[in-house]
């Protein structure tokens, strides 16, 4: 598992190590010690979401989570290819404003972590997408920013 910076430091992208062949392929798409690794810090995922989204050209979000129940998103795309943004709505950020974006494919399993304090949003690149992403505090409807 490899993890890169992008324009934000703090949005990572995570991109596993696929193992192919004639058959298909293997990927381990989550493993905690090899993540933290990664990532170079400790981060408790507690939810799972699972989105499909049928028609080409769908836009879910710019969605995020207040304090106290802040989330720390780790995102896949598990069919299809979205193009996918994680936007800095941090107080006093440096980079408050500025917006990082890249193409989530279920192809290759990169991954995007979105930090607390980031609004994140994509659009589907083909039919039937699904993305599914780890949380690190539930669903709070109280909180729940779009």
């Amino acid at each position: 598992m490899k993890a890169t910076s992008t324009a934000i430091p703090d949005v990572l992208i995570i991109e596993p190590k696929v193992f192919g062949d004639e058959r298909g392929f293997f990927f381990e798409s989550f493993n905690q010690n090899k993540f933290e690794e990664a990532v170079k810090q400790k981060i408790n995922f507690v939810q799972d979401n699972h989105s499909l989204s049928a028609p080409v050209g769908t836009l879910r979000g710019i969605h995020y989570q207040t304090p106290p129940m802040a989330q720390d998103k780790l995102v896949r795309c598990t069919r299809g290819r979205v193009f996918d943004v994680a936007v800095d709505l941090r107080t006093g950020s440096p980079t408050r404003g500025r917006w990082v974006s890249l193409i989530l494919d279920a192809a290759t399993g990169n991954q995007i972590l979105v930090p607390k304090g980031f609004g994140h949003a994509f659009q589907t690149l083909e039919p039937d997408c699904e993305v599914q992403y780890k949380v690190t505090a539930p669903y709070a409807p109280d909180c729940d920013r779009s």
